[in-house]
């Protein structure tokens, strides 16, 4: 087997071995729904970095520890103790991530994730850059940062402005959870297999091509909510202002009226931010979209509405966070636009790294 990173903190958090001509990354901690801390995602970046240009690897499975799911995020509790601090351990946190994502996107062999249960926000940057996403029916899938004072990351933007017409904002701004069957829709996945059968696959990807191995097991997946929904999400989210959006899903009523009742009860620098992100990294690579995640992140971290949602939602568990602006009125284009300003020499320089290596 293939050695454990060398910190056995980070090694219980995430484990590595190889099975046959199989890399396995599992998430381990399945109390926390797997979610990401600093160490696990330094240890995921230089193992697979290993295993990249080692023959005896063919190809990569990434799947999480326990039932609950591979990954419920980046872990949001160390991030809200460090903003009381400061925020520098967050930002030194996400340059790795965004690296590992950016090292995912572009993996020279298979990269297959078991995509079950949570899936969110961090979640979805280790599994949706991937070549081989895998979902099931127990996939609950999204990027629910607007909950939370935050906006979508990991790349999550540009995956997001990809999908079918106006779905990947919709996603963005409620937050919503999804199916295997809507991830596969909005271009997050690109295979369905019964979790029961997840076992079997990762035991034929042991020594049969990855491809192969996949097409014995996927099967038709529901139908997609979120695909019956698209003539109203297109109609409603085509503007680029975040009121007007509100003011068209009101319009039209029902589901859509209550998609705006949803995006109302989220921060409104957040959802404002969001749409704005969405735009601008339309034509992007990664990395581009990487650095400006990075740009607005670092801004989100020094503001209160992601302390304040964090509190809201996970420490203190109220469920009722004070925004400040408190309504999307109140948000200028100024007020975004400071969201998307250079920041010097912070800035996160992908392509700069990759080329000095």
């Amino acid at each position: 087997m293939a050695g454990k990173h060398s910190s056995d903190a980070t090694s219980a958090e995430v484990l590595f071995e190889r099975r046959g001509r199989l890399g396995v990354v599992t998430l381990n901690r399945p109390q926390a729904v797997n979610a990401l801390t600093a160490g696990m995602a330094s240890a995921m970046l230089e193992q697979l970095t290993l295993w990249a240009d080692d023959d005896a690897v063919a190809a990569v499975l990434v799947h999480g520890a326990g039932d609950r799911g591979l990954c419920a995020g980046g872990d949001i509790v160390a991030i809200y103790r460090d903003m009381l601090d400061g925020g520098d351990a967050t930002a030194d946190f996400w340059a790795e991530e965004y690296r590992m994502n950016a090292l995912i996107a572009g993996y020279p062999k298979p990269y297959v994730a078991f995509m079950d249960g949570l899936v969110l926000g961090g979640g979805v940057g280790i599994s949706a850059h991937g070549s081989v996403r895998i979902v099931t029916e127990r996939t609950r899938m999204g990027m629910p940062e607007t909950t939370i004072g935050f906006v979508p990351d990991v790349g999550g933007t540009l995956l997001l402005s990809r999908s079918p017409g106006e779905s990947g904002t919709h996603a963005a701004l409620t937050g919503a959870h999804l199916s295997g069957a809507d991830a596969l829709f909005l271009g997050l996945a690109d295979h369905f297999v019964p979790s029961a059968k997840l076992a079997e696959l990762a035991d034929a990807l042991e020594s049969e091509a990855a491809d192969d191995a996949v097409a014995r097991f996927a099967e038709e997946a529901p139908p997609s909510v979120l695909a019956a929904q698209q003539e109203w999400i297109d109609a409603c989210y085509s503007s680029d202002d975040a009121g007007e959006i509100v003011r068209r899903l009101r319009a039209v009523g029902g589901e859509a009226a209550d998609a705006a009742d949803t995006i109302e009860a989220k921060s409104p620098t957040a959802v404002k931010v969001a749409l704005e992100s969405l735009r601008r990294v339309r034509g992007l690579g990664l990395e581009e979209a990487l650095a400006q995640e990075y740009r607005v992140g670092l801004r989100f971290l020094a503001g209160p509405d992601f302390r304040e949602g964090i509190r809201a939602q996970v420490v203190d568990k109220d469920r009722n966070p004070h925004w400040q602006p408190a309504t999307l009125a109140e948000v200028s284009r100024g007020d975004v636009e400071s969201y998307f300003a250079p920041l010097g020499d912070r800035e996160l320089m992908l392509s700069k790294e990759r080329d000095n290596v």
